[in-house]
């Protein structure tokens, strides 16, 4: 198997920003192309029925965006060019959407291990990736 294109999701967490850097040492050696995935995870109230307008929950998603992304070029050294996707929706959802649209040869994503029984080793986003991502996924724990 040939990883060409390396898909990394990012939310500006110490573990993400790991990933970030795990993945980018591999794309190096193996000449891959690299993208980052954001999701952005529309808000609930209370009562769960909260909506935002299109154009509120837009505007929301570019400001999370800007400032996560700038975290993560400035603390990974991630490159100016690489690709970068936005898509609102649960970050398992989105995670598993872009690497089969990209489509992606491998996800490398961080995994904070919080969660019930079920959860104990991985996150639960991270579980589902490896339950239905459509490539090879590397869960890569924080930094020691």
């Amino acid at each position: 198997m040939s990883f060409k294109k390396i898909l990394i999701p990012v939310d500006g967490s110490p573990v993400s920003l790991h990933a970030v850097r795990v993945g980018l040492d591999l794309a190096r050696a193996l000449n891959a192309r690299v993208a980052t995935v954001f999701a952005v995870e529309p808000s609930m109230g209370d009562s769960g029925e909260v909506r935002l307008s299109d154009e509120q929950m837009a505007a929301a998603a570019g400001e999370d965006d800007r400032e996560v992304m700038a975290t993560v070029r400035r603390d990974t050294g991630l490159p100016e060019d690489a690709e970068h996707f936005v898509h609102v929706g649960q970050a398992a959802d989105v995670v598993d959407r872009t690497a089969r649209d990209w489509p992606a040869d491998l996800i490398v994503m961080g995994s904070h291990g919080r969660g019930g029984l079920g959860r104990a080793l991985l996150g639960s986003v991270s579980e589902t990736a490896v339950r239905h991502a459509p490539c090879a996924v590397l869960i890569v724990r924080g930094a020691e």
